[in-house]
């Protein structure tokens, strides 16, 4: 029988549950996949805690990759026997399960080269990275960003996809094991925000200019940071909340550091139009393919580990990428 990881309520990882399941076959404009890993991201927290709303019950998860197994009336973007990625739709919530039906709309076809494990660690990382790289900001080569948790796992996309575009990228990480990693990906300067102060430190490396475009993943802790060691009139992206929500504040603040612009992109919204997604994931996983990017799987879990997992991700404990595997 089918497995899948639901929650009843929401709150801490101990709510999620590993239960059978029964899935039936794809009705109109849906597939049955049987999925073969699963991604673990910080999404996945917001739901469970109920950041991100869900009806609930509730599957969890919204990233995985596998096989088509069959298909339903008016499908006509898969074939049984197609190889598929998934991600950031709200229709694709309850990627936690060993198979499933889900529409086929946001489904991805995977090239020869990707491994369904590398799909579903990096579908989401992997183009979030690239609608930071190629759609967020008008880069030329000689710009400099600062990227915090440059060791996660859109850190270390975004820092080798930054090397290919001729940045220059000063990674944030709280530990030297973590920084190890974050300069082997491609970071030129490392900032351990655990015993430095990262605005200063930035512009010390920036004779006080400042950066270009500050990437903050992280939220609450490092915002202020973030608008200390922008240049002026450079970008502050918003894209995560892993330390918590940023706390309401006056714009007028920004008139104070230097005017910068601020903006708080969503993945879906840089991958609603099919043309761009397709372009985007065209582009991502050529990179990936002929080995210019490198995704790290550091954790692989077993389903009925999603607790533990989820333990490990919110006390940053991991590194680059995390997958169940089916």
């Amino acid at each position: 029988m089918a497995k899948a990881v639901r929650f009843y309520e929401t709150g801490g990882p101990e709510v999620l549950r590993y239960e059978d399941v029964t899935v039936g076959e794809p009705g109109p404009g849906q597939i049955k996949l049987r999925q073969e890993a699963v991604g673990l991201n910080f999404a996945d927290i917001y739901f469970r805690t109920g950041l991100y709303p869900a009806p609930l019950p509730s599957g969890i998860g919204t990233e995985a990759a596998g096989v088509v197994e069959a298909v339903g009336p008016g499908v006509t973007n898969v074939v049984v026997g197609d190889r598929v990625t998934y991600t950031g739709a709200a229709n694709t919530l309850g990627a936690y399960c060993s198979e499933r039906l889900i529409p086929a709309a946001p489904l991805i076809r995977l090239p020869e080269g990707i491994a369904c494990d590398t799909a579903a660690a990096m579908t989401m990382r992997g183009l979030t990275s690239a609608y930071l790289m190629r759609r967020i900001y008008a880069f030329k080569e000689g710009d400099t960003i600062l990227l915090h948790a440059a060791a996660g796992g859109v850190g270390l996309i975004v820092s080798q996809w930054a090397k290919l575009l001729g940045l220059t990228v000063i990674g944030t990480v709280s530990s030297e094991a973590k920084a190890e990693v974050a300069r082997a990906h491609g970071c030129d300067h490392i900032i351990n925000y655990s015993h430095e102060k990262v605005a200063a430190r930035v512009r010390e490396l920036t004779d006080g200019v400042g950066v270009n475009v500050v990437i903050d993943s992280v939220g609450k802790d490092t915002f202020e940071a973030s608008l200390d060691s922008v240049k002026r009139r450079g970008l502050v992206v918003c894209v995560g909340t892993a330390s918590g929500p940023i706390p309401p504040f006056n714009p007028q603040i920004l008139a104070f550091k230097g005017s910068p612009y601020l903006t708080r992109p969503a993945l879906a919204d840089y991958i609603a139009d099919p043309a761009e997604k397709a372009d985007l994931a065209g582009e991502l996983f050529g990179h990936v393919a002929s080995g210019r990017i490198r995704i790290e799987i550091n954790q692989r879990y077993a389903l009925e580990e999603a607790a533990n997992a989820h333990r490990d991700l919110e006390s940053r404990k991991t590194t680059g990428s995390s997958v169940f595997v089916i």
